[in-house]
């Protein structure tokens, strides 16, 4: 069988770049700052990789990568025209459909100069089946992440283990609880209770998670008798926690849509090869890093069970990996990723991350990738650090480095393991349409029709605990309704036709952000609104909301009925507690992001972005790089006079003695003229009288042709002394020059010296000014 390769661009020579599938089980990064290509490459890498007949699956933090899916048959203008925005077409001066039209010759004309066409994006669409995916989300097709908690069939104990720690870890991270797998009680119960489940092969779903808690099947943790380890009313109070997520409705897209199964992702039931795209751009960080660790802790345990393979048989791919597996930390997701790259070789499951830095990578990660695609990096420093990463028999960290240094944007250096050497190339043009990051609302015309899948479980039938009369409050807190027409009504879930009434509380807080090395003093206004309400103050239920007075109505809507709250919100204890754990929470949690550069001695302002920033600190390093280059310029100046003067001296004296060189030149040749005419023209004197004269002459004239050589002799010192004293000026101003640029050079870096800086909270900083009992009509 011939091996398969991956068309991905041409060298400088013109020669095409191809890689081996087989090559990407060795794992892969793409690393590049922004605007170097990188997103171009990556979807050009998964297209060669649709293109040889196998599947892939894109994790995608930003919303680049669906990009994937924007591949037109026909590459004809109302193909592209619906992705034409309206700023773009205003921008341009051109109609949208004109805007269409142009891309469409573009992409024809970009994919010639290829040998590619419109028969060839015929051919991918015709080959892969694309879908994106948008899990707690119904704007693609939903993922059913947390309505099926299913035993993974046929996983090795260790990758089941692995599996549920991930998945402990995000569904902690989700209910706002940092864990530890070792020491955390939180931790260690889930763990157990999920374990103990799976390995008698039965499936979970998040009420029975929840059920469980609060009654583990369980006796003992450890050496511990389970009531001692974790009591039962914590227990209660973790199980509350849990509840918020299904009792919230923004959550109810968690429990809709495709199961997590990654055979089912990757390939249709007839066999044909899918293209997944997991969009995770609209969630938060905790969400993000819940959904990627259950997704490859998921990939993880699958994979045990295929047979051993050489060649690729499925690509992980995931943009944007910055926090998901650091070298310092252990997010949810880092575990099962770092599980893949070690184990997924030898099942012929590939994985490729993509990253701007290299510094966002651990260690581990980046030692077990084989083929590396670099582009233009940020500073020397990173191309200091992944020179040295790739150097290798037959290229030098010299060598490599400069090749970095000069790549253009799409330009990219390969270190293949199947290549003697590394080699750079431009990114072939890709047969898809590069939009740029995709927005929810664009996902929809994307999203693949969900197969049959299995229904979530009911919900429990609702309880009547609602009243006709209102819960007394504790004297001295205002009570309000919630307009539904408030712009933020839709995160807790209001309903403009309801008329039951759940508690919440809008709270407004006065914060204070003071740091004296910063000179800092900045006061900021912070609101949210807390629901549902349990018996104490629970950060997973806060929702951080700007809310005004229009949005609190003094009136409930007619025929309005109470829900009986938890909380006892009669007593004012309830509220001074919830003041105190909401100020100890915003001390914990909340923080002023800012800059500074230690090296100047500079922070940045509230509002002041990272370019003013920047600019401010260069302006600063100049103006200090021009103080102290005007020191060094003063004293080689005074150095600059005194070699001045002695050139001028110089010239002086070489003036001399070539005025006194011609003198003595004059005489010789006027003393010898005489003698020859006296010796000849003697009139009446006798041969010997005119033979004396003549011999006196000849004298003479040769002392003058002595005293004119020594005159000569003088000049030419006299020029070598002048030439002394020029180079010396010019050795001054050489080292003038030198000291400036290595002034400059260290000021630039100083400028450069930038690192972000937090400014947190003291509890005196934080003043609780408004609690408002607000009712919510669900």
């Amino acid at each position: 069988m011939a091996q398969r390769s991956l068309f991905l661009g041409r060298d400088g020579g013109g020669d095409e770049v191809r890689t081996p599938t087989a090559a990407l089980t060795t794992h892969g990064v793409i690393v590049g700052m922004t605007g170097s290509g990188k997103t171009g490459l990556g979807v050009v890498l998964l297209e060669e990789v649709l293109r040889s007949g196998t599947p892939v699956l894109v994790l995608d933090p930003k919303g680049d990568m669906g990009n994937l899916l924007l591949t037109f048959p026909e590459l004809a203008p109302e193909e592209f025209t619906p992705w034409v925005g309206p700023v773009e077409a205003s921008r341009s001066g051109q109609s949208p459909a004109e805007v269409g039209a142009a891309l469409s010759a573009r992409w024809r004309e970009g994919l010639a100069g290829w040998g590619l066409g419109a028969e060839d994006v015929r051919a991918l669409r015709e080959r892969v089946e694309f879908g994106i995916y948008t899990p707690g989300s119904r704007a693609g097709t939903p993922l059913n992440v947390l309505g099926s908690l299913g035993a993974p069939a046929g996983a090795d104990p260790e990758a089941l283990l692995e599996e549920i720690q991930g998945l402990v870890s995000g569904l902690l991270g989700l209910i706002g609880i940092d864990a530890d797998p070792l020491t955390s009680r939180e931790h260690i119960l889930l763990t157990n209770v999920i374990e103990r489940a799976w390995r008698k092969g039965e499936d979970l779903d998040l009420p029975r998670l929840i059920q469980q808690v609060q009654s583990p099947p369980l006796r003992k943790l450890g050496v511990f008798e389970l009531d001692a380890f974790y009591p039962a009313p914590d227990r209660l109070g973790l199980a509350m926690r849990l509840n918020g997520l299904v009792a919230n409705p923004a959550f109810a897209a968690w429990l809709e849509g495709e199961p997590l199964d990654p055979q089912r992702l990757l390939w249709t039931p007839d066999g044909k090869p899918r293209a997944a795209v997991v969009y995770l751009a609209h969630l938060s960080a905790e969400e993000r890093q819940f959904v990627v660790a259950l997704l490859l802790g998921r990939v993880a345990s699958w994979m045990q069970t295929l047979p051993g393979s050489a060649d690729l048989r499925a690509l992980v791919y995931m943009d944007e990996v910055y926090g998901f597996c650091p070298p310092t930390a252990m997010p949810p997701a880092k575990r099962p990723l770092l599980t893949l790259l070690k184990q997924a070789r030898a099942f012929g499951v590939g994985v490729v991350l993509a990253t701007q830095n290299p510094v966002d990578l651990d260690y581990k990660a980046m030692s077990n990738a084989g083929t590396w695609f670099v582009g233009r990096l940020q500073t020397e420093r990173d191309q200091a650090r992944v020179a040295d990463a790739l150097a290798q028999e037959g290229s030098s960290p010299g060598e490599l480095r400069a090749q970095l240094a000069s790549l253009e944007k799409r330009s990219f250096l390969l270190r293949d393991p199947s290549a003697s050497a590394p080699r750079t190339f431009a990114t072939r043009w890709a047969l898809s349409y590069l939009a740029g990051p995709l927005t929810r609302a664009q996902l929809g015309s994307l999203a693949a029709a969900p197969a049959p899948a299995a229904p979530a479980p009911a919900a429990p039938a609702p309880v009547e605990d609602a009243t006709a009369v209102a819960p007394r409050i504790a004297e001295g807190v205002r009570v309000a309704y919630l307009d539904p027409a408030a712009p933020w009504a839709d995160a807790v879930g209001a309903r403009a036709d309801a008329t039951r009434l759940e508690p919440a509380l809008a709270v407004r807080a006065q914060l204070v952000f003071d740091e004296t090395q910063a000179d800092l003093d900045h006061d900021e206004e912070w609101e949210c609104v807390c629901f549902p309400l349990g018996e104490a103050f629970d950060p997973a239920a806060l929702h951080v909301v700007d809310h005004d007075p229009r949005d609190l109505l003094d009136a409930p809507p007619p025929g309005a009925s109470y829900a009986l709250p938890a909380a006892k919100l009669h007593t004012k204890g309830y509220f001074k507690d919830l003041e105190k754990r909401l100020r100890d929470w915003l001390v914990r949690n909340r923080a002023l992001a800012l800059l500074r550069n230690p090296e100047l001695k500079l922070y940045s302002r509230p509002g002041e972005d990272a370019a003013a920033f920047r600019a401010r600190c260069a302006a600063r390093a100049d103006d200090e790089a021009d103080r102290e280059a005007a020191t060094r310029r003063a004293r080689i100046e005074k150095k600059l006079r005194a070699a001045q003067r002695a050139v001028d001296k110089a010239e002086r004296a070489l003036s001399r003695a070539e005025e006194a060189s011609e003198s003595a030149a004059s005489d010789a040749f006027v003393g010898g003229l005489e003698s020859v005419l006296g010796a000849f023209l003697g009139g009446r004197a006798s041969a010997s009288s005119r033979a004396r004269r003549a011999l006196r002459g000849a004298r003479g004239v040769s002392r003058a042709r002595a005293q004119a050589g020594r005159s000569q002799d003088r000049v030419e010192r006299a020029r070598d002394t002048l030439l002394d004293k020029r180079e010396a000026i010019e050795a001054l101003e050489d080292e003038l020059y030198a000291e400036t640029a290595a002034i400059d050079a260290r000021w630039d870096q100083k400028a450069a010296a930038i690192e972000p800086f937090e400014v947190g909270l003291e509890r005196a900083d934080v003043d609780v000014s408004d609690v408002v009992l607000l009712w919510i009509p669900r």
